[in-house]
């Protein structure tokens, strides 16, 4: 298996830091785990599993965040090594 590319690992990271936070479990909360279009209720009963899942009403710009992590992980000839105080000045 070849190694994973930084777009597939970046989304990993951040949609296993969305399902850790406080925010979608407020949500799950609030809602009571239950779907607020057909009402139906989560359920872990064995036979009788359903699941629910925190919508986003504003839709992601999953596009902004691959083009973040397109220049993050650029080709090597984009980059130059620095010390921090340098660093510091060139990015004000």
């Amino acid at each position: 298996m070849g190694k994973r590319q930084p777009k597939a690992m970046a989304r990993a990271a951040l949609r296993n830091a969305w399902l850790k936070s406080p925010q979608r479990a407020e949500a799950l909360k609030r809602d009571k785990y239950t779907c607020q279009s057909c009402f139906r209720k989560k359920s872990v009963a064995k036979g009788k599993e359903f699941k629910v899942q925190v919508h986003h009403l504003d839709t992601l710009q999953w596009h902004l965040i691959d083009e973040f992590v397109e220049q993050l992980f650029c080709s090597s000839d984009r980059l130059t090594t620095l010390c921090k105080v340098c660093h510091d000045l060139v990015d004000k």
